[in-house]
């Protein structure tokens, strides 16, 4: 159905109706009503891509810096906003006193106006390199143990428990065979 208020309405009209699969010329497309199936599914997917692109990491990004502000602790070393630097002298619902410099002066702030806490940067930066070193260590373990038993340990996935008892058993006569 066409509705016609005036030259600036039906251009409109007519640039829906294009965009809706309807003809430009004379507007019949949009006098039908049918719209183009591959147009609306084009839409959803631009929002699907806009969505997981744009929007998801954005909220993931202030959740994560809300448990930030939230796990504040006496005597993290933050940064604010404002780019001071201090230590958390005191912790309140909504606010936070730090003391900054060498004559320790006190400033009370909001918790939204912290940036970055540098104590668990830190302590995550350690716990990260420690999580690594024993990766490293067990893959030097594993080198280790190949180099002087000459075989890989092998893995077997066992379903039931009826089954055990037969893999013992073949791990047995393999073993028996190999001496």
């Amino acid at each position: 159905m066409l509705i016609y208020g005036g030259k600036n309405m039906e251009i409109l009209t007519l640039s829906l109706g294009s965009l809706f699969g309807g003809s430009a010329a004379g507007g019949e497309g949009a006098a039908t009503g049918g719209a183009n199936p591959m147009s609306l599914i084009i839409m959803v997917g631009m929002f699907a891509l806009m969505y997981f692109f744009m929007i998801r990491p954005q909220k993931k990004k202030q959740k994560e810096e809300q448990e930030m502000r939230d796990s504040i602790q006496i005597g993290d070393e933050i940064t604010t906003i404002g780019g001071i630097m201090g230590r958390v002298v005191t912790v309140k619902d909504d606010s936070i006193v730090i003391e900054t410099g060498t004559d320790r002066t006190k400033l009370k702030m909001q918790r939204w106006a912290i940036q970055t806490n540098e104590t668990a940067n830190a302590r995550m930066a350690a716990e990260k390199k420690a999580a690594e070193d024993a990766k490293k260590a067990q893959s030097e373990k594993a080198a280790i143990d190949q180099a002087v038993n000459g075989k890989k340990k092998k893995t077997k996935t066992v379903e039931n428990k009826g089954a055990v008892e037969e893999l013992k058993a073949e791990e047995e006569a393999q073993k028996a065979d190999e001496e």
